[in-house]
């Protein structure tokens, strides 16, 4: 029996289950749910200030997607008048594997003189929270995997919602872990003034070497098969 040309290429889409599967998303329409869904918040700022993570201001920007303010967002009052923020959002427990990536989108106040960093931090240790009990501590999450304005530089962080995402290597394979938001921003008296996190994801983007392979033969058949109609 011959395949036709449509046979084929419905056997090149069928073997692609698992490309860009979505393992984790998050879109903060409303952070008061999502610690009931496996995040985790805890400010080490210090002194420590009047503010946590909270619901997208839109009166400072509007949100990258959906409702307003539809962003998780922190600002410069984690800490007191002086003080350094170390404020952590963290991810569910998810396993990791190289070829994931990490997807966000980060932005600033327009014209801010008032400089900001944020740090994307990985932990191993499974379930863990352990970010430590100081501003300066990140307990298991020893392994930076972005960090955005490291030098606390004007006019470095970006002022319009920007696309961050980081591909995941090195890892002995899959590995449970959790990922870290950390907004980490040094004497509030000089530094750190308003940022927003929204469409947050993380895909396995590599199909499985077997589908990989039956996508091949179906895609050599529809090569043989248009080949042939040409003759």
């Amino acid at each position: 029996m011959q395949l036709s040309t449509r046979s084929l290429a419905g056997i090149a889409l069928l073997v692609y289950p698992s490309y860009g599967a979505v393992l984790l998303s998050e879109n903060f329409d409303n952070i008061a749910t999502i610690t009931g869904s496996g995040w985790v918040m805890t400010n080490n700022s210090a002194p420590a200030g009047t503010t946590n993570w909270f619901q997208g201001d839109p009166s400072v920007f509007n949100s990258e997607a959906g409702a307003a303010n539809a962003y998780i967002a922190a600002n410069l009052n984690n800490a007191a008048a002086g003080g350094d923020i170390s404020n952590w959002l963290l991810t569910p427990n998810v396993t990791v594997n190289n070829g994931f990536v990490l997807s966000f989108y980060t932005r600033t106040d327009t014209g801010s003189p008032f400089p900001d960093r944020l740090q994307v931090r990985l932990s191993l240790n499974g379930a863990s929270t352990n970010v430590g009990g100081t501003a300066t501590s990140v307990g298991d999450f020893t392994t930076v995997l972005l960090d955005i304005n490291p030098l606390l530089a004007s006019g470095v962080y970006p002022e319009t919602w920007a696309l961050q995402t980081y591909t995941f290597s090195g890892l002995s394979g899959a590995t449970s872990a959790r990922i870290a938001f950390r907004y980490f921003v040094s004497d509030t008296n000089n530094n750190g003034n308003y940022i927003g996190i929204d469409t947050f994801s993380l895909e396995d983007a590599i199909p499985e070497p077997s589908s990989m392979l039956l996508a091949g033969l179906a895609l050599a058949g529809l090569a043989v098969c248009n080949q042939r109609r040409r003759q």
